[in-house]
């Protein structure tokens, strides 16, 4: 178990940005539906502390691709406290991409914005990126084939999960193996306030993935590589 004290403290040292974020995610809340946390203690820790918490995986100057960003978790929150990355923020609805859009001119912070569904985004922008994240979007063997086309070789998936994440890991066995992948570790947090067990597994891309994936038609969540 991990102690949160380094990132509570980052979190406090780019308060400015983080509380801009806040009120904008709020305001917007009321017209677009981009999150049931409103409550602002929530949002920090649910939502901005969780975000934050593989930061140390990531290499200086990395590209980062953030896969059904929603309102920009976990992306934006690891581009605040690591602005040195180069984020780029999928997701296939266009009122989410408006958001983050403008949130970009509000935070003064940079990054690209791509209005597509995952696998989409996945069959035109191949072994694109040095880390793939992701976060509430799916059990890992369908997350798994949305993210590491994306990843170069030697590259890294880092898959935002709860306390499912050892029962996901066995089940996505055959999809780490058949999609070139290696699993590496988990990490492992508490958040505070008994908001949770937070795990982030770590994959590492080995060698490419096969041109079959990711499949069309919505057959990587229909129908996942299973064991």
């Amino acid at each position: 178990m991990q102690n949160l004290e380094k990132y509570i403290n980052l979190i406090e040292n780019h308060n400015d940005k983080f509380e801009k974020y806040y009120q904008t995610l709020i305001s917007y809340n009321e017209k677009v539906n981009l999150t049931a946390i409103t409550e602002k203690t929530d949002v920090y820790l649910k939502h901005f502390l969780d975000s934050i918490l593989p930061i140390d995986e990531i290499t200086k100057n990395a590209s980062v691709v953030d896969v059904g960003t929603g309102a920009g978790f976990p992306g934006v929150p690891i581009k605040i406290v690591r602005d040195d990355i180069n984020l780029t923020l999928v997701d296939s609805l266009n009122k989410r991409i408006n958001f983050l859009n403008d949130l970009k001119s509000i935070l003064n912070i940079n990054y690209v914005c791509s209005h597509s569904r995952a696998e989409d985004f996945s069959k035109k922008n191949r072994e694109c990126f040095d880390y793939a994240v992701a976060r509430a979007v799916a059990k890992l063997n369908t997350l798994l084939e949305y993210l590491l086309p994306l990843v170069k070789v030697g590259g890294y998936v880092l898959a935002y999960k709860s306390t499912s994440a050892n029962e996901e890991l066995i089940e996505a066995k055959h999809a780490i193996s058949v999609l070139g992948g290696k699993f590496i570790k988990i990490l492992n947090f508490t958040l505070p306030n008994n908001l949770g067990e937070r795990n982030i597994i770590v994959i590492k891309k080995i060698k490419q993935t096969s041109l079959t994936y990711p499949r069309g038609q919505n057959k990587p969540k229909l129908n996942p590589l299973k064991n």
